[in-house]
């Protein structure tokens, strides 16, 4: 990798060697090229197997990818929405490092609250009204 290369790759972009890239054909227009040139991209990057990130952030990243994520801790992207395979292939792996980005921040630890005096009788209040106006609901009973 040319030092270029390592100034453009996101912090979250992993490595190529833990990348595998298969070429598929897309529809949409381009005439009868499209038929023909392999301009989609499926990226696959196995997140059980790699080095790159830890063991929290791979959890947090196998959740996220939903039914993106196979049995095996593979995670599959598909790009297709460009006519050029070049186009596609930068779709797929930014769309991977905003994946894994999403993943590495740690979500905030909840805070239990507990509600306060007032809303509390607010409740209350609101339910006793309610029983009041079903009660008033029966048929007439003997008191009347």
């Amino acid at each position: 990798m040319s030092p270029e290369d390592a100034r453009d790759r996101s912090p979250f972009q992993p490595p190529e060697s833990e990348l595998s890239e298969k070429f598929i054909l897309t529809g949409g227009p381009g005439g009868q090229h499209v038929n023909r040139t392999e301009s989609g991209v499926q990226l696959r990057f196995d997140v059980t197997g790699s080095d790159f990130i830890s063991n929290e952030v791979k959890a947090r990243l196998l959740k996220l990818a939903g039914s993106r994520a196979d049995s095996n801790g593979v995670i599959t992207i598909e790009a297709r929405g460009h006519r050029s395979q070049h186009r596609n292939r930068e779709d797929a792996r930014a769309r991977l490092a905003a994946l894994i980005e999403q993943a590495s921040r740690a979500p905030r630890p909840r805070v239990p609250t507990r509600p306060t005096r007032a809303s509390r009788l607010k409740r209350l209040s609101a339910k006793r009204r309610r029983g009041d106006v079903k009660q008033k609901r029966g048929p007439p009973g003997s008191e009347d």
